[in-house]
């Protein structure tokens, strides 16, 4: 069905209450509303780091939310309640929406609380926190996080694997990315530009990536934006503006998050595409968040960072990753735990799908914005004509052969002791 044809009551029903959805969250911006100033940075960094940034409650409240935070929390309760009397109880498109307009007022207590306890614990309801195991009796992300640390050691210990010179400028990477996502996307569909507002190296819009102006490159890294922000943010997005009906799938909540940066991390994984010094960046991400949930402070994290090897506005910029929308001596901001935990849930989705023989479940992961939970209703209403397969599709999972093909030697291995291995291989490694 395309947009062209048209609706009938129930579809258009479903689509004016996700129409509500979408433009009640419009305002809501997290990361902006949990960020610390410049002013901040500069204090910490005059005190040569030897004293906590100057964050309290009261810095908080000294910059308000963008919206009215009890208005519109009745808005998706308004719009929850009218889901339910439009669609019923147990309708499974209305189950989604009711689960995002709950997400959404969880969304806004947690910026309501900025400053805090509250803060860091409705952030451990949204995203998890680092002592979540995966399934029981399984390792934690903590454990995970350390785990990773030792291998990356070992290689380290190497030193032959030193990250190829940063040679490409702000300008080259927006050209070369310009390039490569025109040959997937089309010509006019991405843009790349620069930019000086933005703390990461690059950020994903709904049709565009930003490029920090004073950033440097190399081709590793290029290749690593191309998938993660390109083919993985910038394409789920698009799809999910092209849906007629669930216009919804083109916003996502923090579910949503877990699944959208675990899909980037294993796209950058099967593209060839990450390298140690990324996922070191990603362990250490993780255990800084573990670190602080056991109750270090931001010092304590900011010398671990520089342990790690960042210089002091490195560390700052690291450790305040962790504690923004918090404070100096409180519960983490734990949203940097997606990548990691996403990743993991992600790779086992894929597993069992190929193992049940469930392969056309895999591709629906890109139709949006999407949530791990909803998969099978998304299987069902894509059925229906209620959502559209997705229209753009990195290479990877357009070639399900290959892909199936890959995890399932990877089922097959998962079932082999690594201790027995390593103790058989002893005299051949």
């Amino acid at each position: 069905m395309n947009s062209q044809q048209k609706l009938d009551d129930y579809q258009l029903c479903i689509r004016a209450l996700s129409d509500r959805i979408v433009e009640a969250q419009t305002p809501i911006r997290v990361l902006d509303a949990v960020k610390w100033d410049d002013g901040i940075r500069d204090g910490f960094l005059k005190a040569k780091g030897k004293q906590p940034p100057a964050v309290d409650r009261d810095y908080y409240l000294s910059r308000p939310l963008a919206f009215d935070a009890a208005a519109k929390k009745l808005e998706f309760q308004n719009i929850e309640r009218d889901i339910t009397r439009q669609l019923g109880q147990f309708n499974p498109v209305g189950q989604i929406m009711r689960r995002m307009c709950k997400e959404y007022r969880m969304v806004i207590r947690m910026l309501e609380a900025r400053g805090t306890e509250d803060f860091g614990l409705i952030s451990q309801e949204l995203y998890g926190a680092a002592s979540d195991a995966f399934h029981a009796g399984d390792p934690t992300l903590a454990d995970l996080g350390l785990m990773l640390s030792d291998y990356l050691n070992n290689i380290a210990a190497r030193g032959d694997l030193e990250d190829e010179p940063k040679v490409l400028g702000a300008s080259d990477a927006v050209n070369i990315l310009q390039q490569r996502l025109a040959g997937v996307f089309g010509d006019d569909t991405i843009r790349v530009f620069e930019s000086d507002g933005i703390l990461a190296d690059a950020a994903a819009g709904a049709d565009y990536i930003k490029i920090r102006s004073d950033a440097r490159f190399n081709e590793r890294d290029v290749k690593a934006l191309e998938v993660h922000e390109g083919l993985v943010h910038v394409g789920t997005t698009l799809n999910g503006l092209n849906q007629p009906i669930c216009t919804f799938l083109a916003k996502g909540p923090p579910s949503s998050t877990v699944t959208q940066e675990g899909l980037a991390i294993l796209m950058e994984v099967i593209a060839f595409a990450s390298y140690p010094t990324r996922l070191r960046k990603l362990t250490n991400r993780t255990r800084a968040i573990h670190m602080a949930e056991e109750g270090a402070d931001f010092l304590e994290v900011f010398e671990f960072f520089r342990e790690q090897g960042y210089g002091l506005e490195g560390g700052y910029s690291n450790a305040s990753r962790v504690f923004r929308g918090s404070v100096p001596n409180g519960l983490p901001f734990t949203k940097d735990l997606s990548y990691l935990k996403g990743f993991i849930l992600i790779y086992n989705y894929i597993q069992l799908a190929v193992r049940k023989g469930k392969l056309e479940q895999i591709p629906l992961l890109f139709c949006g914005k999407t949530t791990l939970e909803d998969m099978r209703t998304l299987r069902k209403l894509v059925d229906e004509g209620l959502v559209l397969p997705p229209k753009y599709l990195p290479p990877q999972f357009q070639d399900m052969n290959a892909l199936s093909a890959w995890m399932c030697f990877s089922n097959f291995l998962n079932h082999l002791s690594l201790d027995r291995i390593e103790a058989d291989y002893a005299n051949i490694l």
